[in-house]
C-alpha cells in the first residue's frame, strides 16, 4: 500500500515536471525606443507563437528546452534569438526598420513600374495558392476592444454622462465599452465547411455573457478576387491580387528586402478611382512563389464604407510546411464617427498549432459553432497561464473594474432600481411608443400599444379603436425563446361592432403551438398589403378607401416545427365564422375631386351587393419547406439552425372541409414556391428571386377569402418583401383556379452611382425589379421597377403591362426587405 502511494505520488510529480511551463516575455520597440504594437513572436519551424499587445509587450509561455525565437512585424526587420529556456526569462528586443533596396531595379523614363510585372505573377499564382491547402485545423485566440474616445454629454434625451458614469468610463465619457477575449479550435475544408468550438470566453463586466470573438468572422483570405464585407460595404472589397485587379489599382514598387535567404518585395497599392471599392497600402510578396508574405491595407470612407470612418487589415504570414504559409496574425483597426461620438479599437487573431493533414467525420461540418457550459468560467490563473497576447494596464484595469459592475448590475436589487425608473408611466410617451413594464431579473416584459395608432379611420366601421396588449417571458435565453400572449379590443363608432381577440406562442420543446381565438375585422386579402394606419390617412384626407374589409370570428390551432436539419413543417386548423360587411361611413376630412367612397366589394366597385354571403370555414393547412442544407450552432441550452445558401423550396396544401363544425367550404388549393435572397453577384451586388405556383384541384365550394391573394400596392407608400408587386391592384385578381407568379431583383450596390460625383457620397444602391403574375383573369401581368435605395428606405419608379399594353406607371416608396 505504501509503495503504492509512493509510486503514485512520484508519477504525479514527474508529470508535473513534465508539463511545467516557463515563460519568455518582454517589450519590442523600434530604434528610437517606441513600442510596435501587436509584432509577432514565434518559434522558428513552427506554428506556436504570440503576439505583441497595444503597447509591445509580450508572453510565450513554453515547455524547458532550447529555441529559436523569431520576433517580426511588417516594415521591420526580423530578428532571432537563440535560448536555452529552463526558467522565465524576460527579453526585450529591438527591430529596426526594414531598408528596401532598388540597386537591381531599373526603371525607365514613362516605362512600366517594376511593381506591375510582380503582381502580374502573384495573379497567376493566385488560385494555386487559394487551392494548396484542402483542410486544416489550428487554434485560435481572438482580442476585441473597442473605446469611446468622444462623446456629447446627452444625445436626443439620452443621457449619455450617466450611461458613462454607471459603465465604468471617465468623467468625459472615454474608456473601454467592450473588452473580450477568446480562444477556439478552427477547423476549414476546402471549399467553404467550417467548424467552430469555443474553448474559453471572458467578457468584461459581465461574469454571464459569451464573447462575440468568431474565428469566422475574422477570416480574410486575399487570395479570393473579391471580400465580401456585409454591412460594411455594400459593394465586395476587390483583393490588390484578384484576376481583374490591374483594372482597379495602381501599383508602385518601394524595393526588396532579404529575409532568412528569400527575396520579400514590398508595393504600394492603390485605388486608381479612389471611390472604387478597393484597399490602399502595402502588399508584401515573396519572390520566386510569389505568395503573399504580408500586407498592411486601409479603407476609408472614400470608398463608401457604413459606419467606420477607416477600416485597416494587418496580416503576417508564417511557414507551416515547406511549401505553405498561413496567418499567424490577423488585426483590424477602426475609427468611427457620428453624431459627436467618436469610437475607436481593434480586433487581433492570433493562429497557432496548425494541423494540415487533420481527420473529420461525414457529419463534423454540419455544426458550424458550438459553446459549451462552462467555456465563460475559467478563472484569472488560467488566462494568465493561456493568454497568448498580455492584457496592457488599461485592460487590466477595466477587467478589475468592471468585475464589480458587473456583479452589482446582475444583483436582483440593481435590476429592480432599474425597472423603477424605466417603468415609470408618462403620459406623453404612452400616446406615441406606448407602455412597457419591465422585469428585467425574471425576464418578463408587458408592452401596451400606443394610444394613437388605436384609433383608425375606415368606411366599414367608421372611426374605430382596436387597442391590444402583450406579455412575454424568456424561456431560453440563448436561443431567444419566449412565451408570449397578447390581447385586443375593438370598437366602431359607425358600424356599433365590438370586437376582441386572444393569441399565444407556446415553446414547446423546439416547435411552437400556436393558439388563436377572437372576433375581428380583417382584410379580404390576407396579405394585408395595405396598413390600416395608411388606409386612413387616404380615406380621410384623399377619401380614398382602398382597405375592404370582413367580419370574422375564428378559432385556430397551429404548430410549427423543424422536422430534421434544413427540414421544416408547418401545420394548422382553423375554424371561422365570416360575414362581408357594407360600408356604414362616408367621412371624411377632405373631398378633393369631389369624389365618392368605393363600396366594400372590391369586385363591383360602384355597388353595395354583397361580395358572399356568411358562411362557415373548416380549414386545414399544411406547409413544409427544404432549404437544402443542415448547418446549425450549438449553444450550452440549444441548437440554432443558419439561413441556407441555397434557395428554398415550399410546398403548401390547403384543404376547405365541408360539414365539419357546420363548414360551408369545400376546396383543396396545392402550391409550390422557390426563393433565395442576396445572391451574391460579385462587384455587380446581389439578386433575389421568389417563384411560386398553384391550383385548385377542387373549388367546389368557395368563398372570396378563401381565393389566392396576391400582395398588391396602390399607394406611394409600399410593403417591403420580395414576393411584392409595385402597382397591383390589391383585390381584382385573386383567383379560384390557377396562378403563376415570380419575382426578380437585382440591387447593384452602388455599381453605377458610386461612379458619379456628389451623389457617391449619398451611397445609393440601384435596384431593378421585374414582377410577373399570371392567372386566367390577367393573363401576362409584368412590372418593371427602377429605383434607388438608402439602408433599407429605397424610391422606386414602376411601370406595368398586361400582354404588351401598359396599364400604369407611378412612384412607390418604401422600406425594403429583400
Amino acid at each position: 500500500m505504501k509503495f503504492t502511494l509512493l509510486f503514485t505520488f512520484s508519477l504525479f510529480v514527474s508529470l508535473r515536471l513534465f508539463s511545467q511551463q516557463v515563460s519568455i516575455s518582454g517589450k519590442i520597440t523600434d530604434e528610437n525606443n517606441k513600442a510596435i504594437p501587436f509584432a509577432s513572436v514565434y518559434i522558428k519551424n513552427t506554428t506556436r507563437g504570440t503576439s505583441a499587445n497595444a503597447e509591445g509587450e509580450y508572453i510565450l509561455q513554453l515547455k524547458p528546452g532550447v529555441y529559436e525565437v523569431q520576433y517580426k512585424a511588417v516594415g521591420y526587420k526580423q530578428e532571432s534569438r537563440k535560448l536555452d529556456v529552463t526558467t522565465n526569462q524576460v527579453i526585450n528586443i529591438t527591430l529596426k526598420t526594414e531598408t528596401y533596396q532598388l540597386n537591381d531595379v531599373t526603371v525607365t523614363s514613362g516605362g512600366e513600374d517594376p511593381a506591375y510585372a510582380i503582381i502580374r505573377k502573384a495573379i497567376k499564382k493566385r488560385k494555386e495558392h487559394l487551392n494548396e491547402v484542402n483542410a486544416y485545423t489550428c487554434g485560435v485566440y481572438i482580442k476585441g476592444l473597442q473605446k469611446l474616445l468622444g462623446a456629447p454629454k446627452k444625445f436626443m434625451g439620452f443621457d449619455v454622462q450617466k450611461f458613462a458614469r454607471e459603465n465604468g468610463l471617465d468623467s468625459n465619457r472615454k474608456g473601454i465599452i467592450y473588452l473580450s477575449e477568446s480562444e477556439s479550435k478552427y477547423s476549414f475544408k476546402r471549399p467553404d465547411d467550417v467548424h467552430e468550438e469555443m474553448i474559453s470566453s471572458k467578457v468584461s463586466g459581465s461574469n454571464k455573457a459569451f464573447s462575440f470573438n468568431r474565428a469566422s468572422d475574422l477570416v480574410v483570405n486575399f487570395y479570393n478576387n473579391i471580400q465580401n464585407w456585409e454591412g460594411l460595404s455594400n459593394r465586395p472589397v476587390i483583393s490588390p491580387i484578384a484576376d481583374n485587379a490591374l483594372f482597379y489599382y495602381t501599383y508602385k514598387y518601394i524595393g526588396f528586402s532579404t529575409e532568412n535567404g528569400q527575396t520579400i518585395d514590398k508595393i504600394l497599392v492603390k485605388p486608381k478611382r479612389i471611390y472604387d471599392a478597393c484597399f490602399q497600402g502595402y502588399i508584401y510578396i515573396l519572390e520566386d512563389s510569389w505568395r503573399i508574405y504580408g500586407l498592411d491595407l486601409y479603407i476609408t470612407k472614400k470608398q463608401n464604407i457604413n459606419f467606420v470612418d477607416t477600416l485597416r487589415v494587418s496580416e503576417q504570414f508564417f511557414p507551416v510546411s515547406p511549401r505553405v504559409w498561413m496567418p499567424s496574425s490577423l488585426k483590424f483597426d477602426f475609427t468611427a464617427g457620428l453624431f459627436g461620438f467618436k469610437i475607436g479599437g481593434y480586433y487581433i487573431s492570433v493562429y497557432k498549432d496548425y494541423d494540415l493533414a487533420p481527420a473529420f467525420t461525414k457529419k463534423e461540418f454540419s455544426e458550424v459553432w458550438r459553446i459549451d457550459k462552462g467555456v465563460n468560467k475559467k478563472d484569472s490563473a488560467f488566462w494568465e497561464n493561456e493568454r497568448p497576447v498580455p492584457l496592457t494596464a488599461e485592460e487590466k484595469t477595466d477587467y478589475k473594474n468592471k468585475a464589480v459592475l458587473a456583479a452589482k448590475k446582475e444583483s436582483k436589487p440593481y435590476l429592480d432600481s432599474l425597472d423603477k425608473v424605466n417603468n415609470k408611466f408618462k403620459p406623453d410617451k404612452f400616446l406615441m411608443s406606448g407602455y412597457q413594464h419591465s422585469n428585467r431579473y425574471l425576464h418578463e416584459y408587458y408592452n401596451f400599444d400606443p394610444a394613437l395608432t388605436a384609433v383608425k379611420f375606415n368606411t366599414v366601421q367608421g372611426f374605430a379603436i382596436n387597442y391590444g396588449a402583450s406579455f412575454r417571458k424568456q424561456v431560453d435565453s440563448i436561443n431567444n425563446r419566449y412565451l408570449f400572449m397578447s390581447a385586443k379590443a375593438g370598437y366602431g363608432f359607425a358600424d356599433k361592432k365590438l370586437t376582441g381577440s386572444l393569441s399565444s406562442a407556446i415553446p414547446l420543446g423546439d416547435a411552437m403551438l400556436g393558439l388563436n381565438a377572437g372576433s375581428d375585422i380583417v382584410d379580404l386579402n390576407y396579405t394585408n398589403p395595405v396598413s390600416s394606419i395608411v388606409n386612413s390617412f387616404y380615406s380621410l384626407f384623399e377619401r380614398q378607401n382602398y382597405e375592404k374589409l370582413y367580419q370574422k370570428q375564428y378559432v385556430s390551432v397551429s404548430l410549427y416545427k423543424r422536422i430534421s436539419g434544413g427540414w421544416q413543417g408547418y401545420a394548422a386548423v382553423e375554424w371561422a365564422d365570416r360575414k362581408w360587411l357594407p360600408n356604414s361611413s362616408e367621412f371624411s376630412f377632405f373631398n378633393p375631386g369631389n369624389r365618392s367612397y368605393t363600396s366594400n366589394n372590391p369586385l363591383l366597385p360602384a355597388s353595395d351587393a354583397s361580395l358572399f354571403p356568411e358562411n362557415q370555414s373548416f380549414k386545414v393547412t399544411l406547409r413544409t419547406t427544404y432549404d437544402f442544407s443542415d448547418k446549425y450552432e450549438t449553444f450550452p441550452n440549444g441548437r440554432r439552425y443558419l439561413p441556407s445558401p441555397y434557395p428554398i423550396i415550399g410546398l403548401t396544401y390547403i384543404k376547405g372541409i365541408k360539414g365539419v363544425l357546420g363548414s360551408d367550404v369545400n376546396y383543396d388549393l396545392v402550391a409550390a414556391d422557390i426563393s433565395k435572397s442576396n445572391i451574391k453577384t460579385g462587384v455587380l451586388g446581389n439578386t433575389s428571386f421568389y417563384i411560386a405556383a398553384g391550383k385548385f384541384l377542387n373549388n367546389s365550394s368557395i368563398y372570396y377569402p378563401d381565393y389566392k391573394q396576391f400582395a398588391g400596392n396602390e399607394v406611394l407608400l409600399a410593403n417591403g418583401g420580395i414576393n411584392t408587386f409595385l402597382l397591383l391592384n390589391y383585390y381584382t385578381f385573386s383567383t379560384n383556379t390557377e396562378y403563376i407568379e415570380g419575382h426578380l431583383e437585382q440591387n447593384f450596390s452602388g455599381f453605377i452611382l458610386n461612379k458619379i460625383p456628389l451623389i457617391r457620397k449619398l451611397k445609393l444602391q440601384e435596384i431593378v425589379d421585374i414582377n410577373y403574375l399570371s392567372t386566367p383573369s390577367i393573363k401576362n401581368y409584368t412590372e418593371l421597377g427602377f429605383g434607388v435605395q438608402y439602408l433599407n428606405i429605397r424610391l422606386m419608379y414602376g411601370t406595368s403591362f398586361n400582354s404588351g399594353s401598359n396599364i400604369r406607371s407611378a412612384l412607390r416608396l418604401g422600406v425594403s426587405f429583400k
